[in-house]
């Protein structure tokens, strides 16, 4: 087998010097080409330079390479490198006559007034054939692989033969190492500067190198593990010691070499083992390892070894995790502070984006040869990204993405309570938050880092502060699931309130030094520092604190908002972009708002909770007379939003058993009213202020809790005293529906003085909305005629007058008010729903003259009853023509019209077959009276004919 390799290797690399000489003739041929293309141009007129002197510098460019000893170019890229090369060596030697040449084509090309030419495309780069693919690459790969395995089959023949004992054995197999190796530095000494830069990745020395590398780890391995020949701690020390040395060879052969470096040293504690762990032998180990990569890769400037190496980091450490129970923290926090540490100082630390990094990893790679200045001008066309796409996107981000993602996994992995430690880590997880989270204020490339710095304090406090209680309490069912509380409170509560005050710390420090170089990366700590702390001192409220009055927590938030407020009002007074110190200092303020409602809610309870978060609301809108920050106002209304999260959570402000009975007069007229003063007040304070928006939220808040309040008092006094979910009754859906009709009528005055969409469409909205409850409660749902409900002993002063009179000449009046105000469909509506209200009092009240207060559908019609219906739906049909010719509103002459022909329906269809005798007679005669009547009332309007002249048309006509 081993001869087969090896025959295959010589084959393999014979069919690579055949082709690579005929790459070389080609190239050649094309090289000399281009000169003569070049020359041609060159000669032609208007072209540049004389023929003489571009002949004169490709011939000093031709003498160039025998005196520099640099040989023939390998590809297309670097033959063209090499005529740029040559071509600047031409220039030095003549510069005089060049300049002087350049300067004639100058004036000739401004004297004839034409354009400068254009510059020459560059020739497209030529695919790889499969002769360089088979010669140039994968004859160095298996001729590596080829001279790994026949190391490994001589020490398998010698074993198998007996020829030679063990310790023979692996000294021969380490020397064939060491032999590999030291071949590999002489050809990289004498062969790399000879190859073209892309097959770097298939470099000669790097693949002997690895194959040396492979073998004295196996020797190291197989002198532990099978011979026994050496002790636990040597085996580690010589594993670790090749590894390293791997490592640092990589930094000769390329990141490939650094890869199996870093493989070999994360597989060594596995290898080596003892019965005895030792987690900190452990984990100081990969601490080395991990550095090591670490500052290999800054020298070469890569990403992907660094990356593999947080990788492994985060298996090592959970795996060490998961199977040591207890286990010791402190191991593994330190090499989670290495892993921060290395980020920030070493790689990719403060390493900004750079527009020739290309040609700096081409120095890099060339050991310090001179780059050309074509190169180091040449960069890769970029997409075009906006700041916050590149904030995101860092240079190097999947090192600092990975680092930050093992961060706050294993600290997140040690408070846990699914896994058991010798002691409880809050100090390991609090020291590597805090870590993580400093250099995420430290450098603006660690973008990721403070975002997951954030992610995990929250999360890790949500452990601390065991918040499965919460759950608990909002499902019983989930008690027995979920974990019980693992810490004291008073120390869940210490550790809260230390991270969030490091987060505000670090949000000014950013803020105070990075606000006007990099706003962006400001304005997310800005919201860092403004949301985090909130949640982290909220959550430990919510488990660990005193509903009644907690002194700890509620003078931290008033602390901390107040750092916060002062830390955007200096923001400020700086000089920086306007829209990035609006946003961030807007976060900001949001921050202190949420911080001081949070200590109102530890230092008060109940109504005195609700009308002290509304007067904090109205300090923020009376502060816009000292700051004109644009947040102002919208705290106001913040305000007002958890004002009404704590009316939907207890409607009764201060608990049912504690409000009372008496109408208006009790807690609910603070605890609705005063919000609803004060934020009307807000309102019309900020009336003159810029922002549109703003005003109509405040606009919107302060009419929906006037209405609230208004509307609570009613269900309080209609149910005596009790607010729950029933039904209410016809007199209580009267009082809602007036209230929106009234309004709806103050909107539209609010207006016609202030013009507002809120005025406009909320005053319209709740018309309509009222509009819905007539048809649905007044008519259907609680009609008394189908609900059986008593209407009262006193005729007229009944039930019937609030819930059909009253809301009926309360539309008819809104109405006539919003003819000419509000869109025709909507007036009209208004109109309809007023007359039929008027036509349902009408109608229930004949009903009750003669069935007494209780009119339910079982008692059946009388008839006389039946004939004074017809009386009265004419008369209520004439008096509809009379106001509608009046006021001149069609609207009213049509639902005139309509009244009339269900008079007439039931005249014919009910009267003649339930009425009899003197009354059935009555009914038709004074139908048809009626009918005559108004058919000359209308001719006479129709005609002219002894009717007013009449005035000209007005917009209500035609309604």
């Amino acid at each position: 087998m081993f001869e087969l390799i090896a025959l295959a290797a010589f084959i393999l690399a014979l069919s690579a010097y055949l082709g690579n000489r005929r790459t070389t003739e080609r190239l050649g041929a094309e090289l000399a080409a281009l000169k003569a293309e070049v020359v041609a141009l060159e000669a032609a007129p208007g072209g540049g330079a004389p023929a003489e002197t571009a002949t004169e510098a490709f011939a000093a460019a031709d003498e160039l390479p025998a005196m520099s000893e640099t040989p023939e170019p390998e590809t297309l890229d670097d033959a063209a490198a090499a005529l740029s090369a040559s071509a600047r060596v031409g220039a030095r030697i003549f510069g005089d006559a060049q300049s002087a040449a350049t300067k004639i084509e100058g004036e000739e090309t401004i004297a004839a007034g034409t354009e400068a030419p254009q510059p020459v495309a560059t020739v497209p780069r030529q695919t790889e054939s499969l002769e360089s693919r088979l010669g140039a690459r994968w004859a160095v790969w298996v001729g590596g692989i080829a001279l790994a395995l026949g190391g490994v089959f001589m020490v398998k023949y010698s074993i198998d033969a007996g020829l030679l004992s063990p310790a023979v054995r692996l000294t021969l197999a380490a020397l064939f190492g060491l032999l590999l190796m030291v071949a590999g530095e002489v050809i990289r000494r004498r062969a790399v500067p000879v190859i073209a830069n892309e097959f770097q990745n298939a470099m000669i020395p790097g693949i002997l190198t690895a194959a040396g590398a492979v073998t004295l780890f196996g020797v190291a391995y197989a002198a532990y593990g099978i011979y026994e020949y050496i002790g636990t701690g040597t085996a580690f020390v010589l594993l670790a010691a090749i590894s390293l040395a791997t490592v640092g060879l990589s930094l000769l052969h390329g990141q490939a070499l650094a890869g199996l470096g870093l493989l070999a040293s994360l597989i060594t504690p596995a290898l080596v083992s003892s019965n005895e762990p030792r987690p900190w032998v452990l984990f100081g180990f990969l601490a080395i390892v991990w550095l090591a990569t670490l500052l290999a890769s800054r020298l070469r400037r890569w990403t992907v070894v660094p990356t593999l190496a947080n990788v492994g980091i985060g298996l090592w450490g959970l795996a060490y995790v998961a199977a040591a129970s207890p286990f010791e923290a402190r191991p593994v926090a330190f090499v989670l502070l290495v892993m921060i540490a290395g980020i920030g100082l070493i790689w990719p630390a403060a390493i900004e984006r750079e527009p020739v990094a290309e040609a700096r990893e081409v120095r890099d790679a060339t050991e310090g040869s001179e780059v050309p200045e074509s190169t180091e001008a040449t960069t890769r066309p970029r997409a075009v990204v906006g700041p916050w796409e590149r904030l995101f996107v860092p240079p190097h981000a999947a090192i600092s993405i990975s680092a930050a993602i093992v961060v706050t996994m294993l600290a997140l992995l040690l408070i846990s309570p699914a896994v058991y430690a010798v002691r409880f880590p809050v100090a390991e997880f609090a020291v590597v938050v805090a870590a993580l989270a400093a250099l995420g204020a430290w450098r603006t490339t660690a973008v990721y880092p403070a975002v997951l710095s954030a992610v995990g304090a929250v999360a890790g406090v949500w452990s601390l502060t065991a918040l499965s209680g919460v759950l608990a309490y909002l499902d019983p069912s989930l008690a027995d699931a979920l974990p019980a509380v693992v810490l004291p409170g008073r120390t869940a509560m210490i550790t809260a309130m230390l991270l969030a005050a490091l987060f505000v710390a670090l949000g000014g420090f950013v803020l105070s030094r990075r606000i006007v170089v990099h706003p962006q990366y400001s304005t997310l700590w800005a919201g860092i520092a403004a949301v985090v702390p909130v949640a982290l001192v909220a959550m430990s409220f919510l488990m660990t604190g005193n509903y009644a009055f907690d002194l700890p927590h509620g003078l931290f938030s008033l602390v901390a908002g107040a750092a916060l407020l002062a830390l955007a009002d200096w923001l400020y007074r700086r000089e920086s972009e306007a829209v990035a110190r609006d946003t961030a200092a807007g976060l900001l303020v949001a921050g202190s708002f949420t911080f001081l409602v949070l200590a109102l809610h530890a230092w008060t309870d109940g109504l005195v909770t609700t009308l002290a978060i509304a007067v904090l609301g109205t300090a923020y809108a009376l502060a816009t007379r000292i700051r004109t920050w644009p947040i102002l106002p919208w705290m106001t209304g913040a305000a007002a939003v958890v004002v009404l999260g704590r009316i939907a959570w207890e409607p009764t402000i201060v608990g049912a058993g504690n409000l009372g009975t008496t109408p208006v007069f009790n807690a609910l007229l603070p605890g609705y009213g005063i919000p609803a003063v004060l934020l009307a007040g807000s309102a019309y304070f900020l009336r003159s202020w810029p922002g549109t928006r703003v005003r109509n939220l405040l606009q919107a808040l302060a009419s929906l809790f006037v209405l609230l309040t208004l509307a609570i008092l009613v269900r309080h006094a209609m149910n005596g005293g009790v607010l729950d979910s029933a039904v209410p009754t016809l007199g209580e859906q009267s009082i809602y529906t007036l209230l929106a009709i009234g309004a709806s009528a103050i909107f539209m005055s609010l207006d016609m003085k202030s013009p507002s969409p809120v005025f406009r469409y909320g005053g319209m909205g709740l018309g309509v909305l009222s509009m819905l409850s007539v048809l649905s409660a007044h008519l259907l749902g609680l009609n008394p005629y189908f609900s059986g409900e008593l209407l009262g002993r006193i005729p007229f002063f009944d039930l019937l007058l609030i819930g059909y009179l009253l809301p009926g000449l309360g539309y008819a009046g809104l109405a006539w008010y919003a003819r000419d105000k509000r869109p025709l469909p909507y007036v009209m509506a208004l109109a309809v729903s007023g007359a039929v209200l008027a036509f349902a009092w009408a109608s229930l009240t004949v009903r009750r003259v003669w069935q007494g207060e209780n009119i339910a559908d079982w008692k059946g019609f009388l008839q006389g009853e039946t004939y004074t219906y017809s009386v009265v739906w004419l008369l209520l049909g004439v008096l509809l023509l009379v106001l509608g010719s009046r006021f001149h509103a069609k609207s009213i002459r049509i639902a005139s019209a309509a009244l009339v022909f269900v008079a007439v329906l039931k005249v014919f269809l009910i009267d003649m077959s339930n009425l009899e005798g003197f009354l059935r007679a009555l009914s038709f005669i004074g139908l048809g009276g009626v009918l005559i009547g108004i058919g000359l009332f209308y001719q006479k309007i129709l005609s002219g004919v002894g009717a007013a002249p009449t005035a000209p048309a007005k917009p209500a006509e035609q309604q």
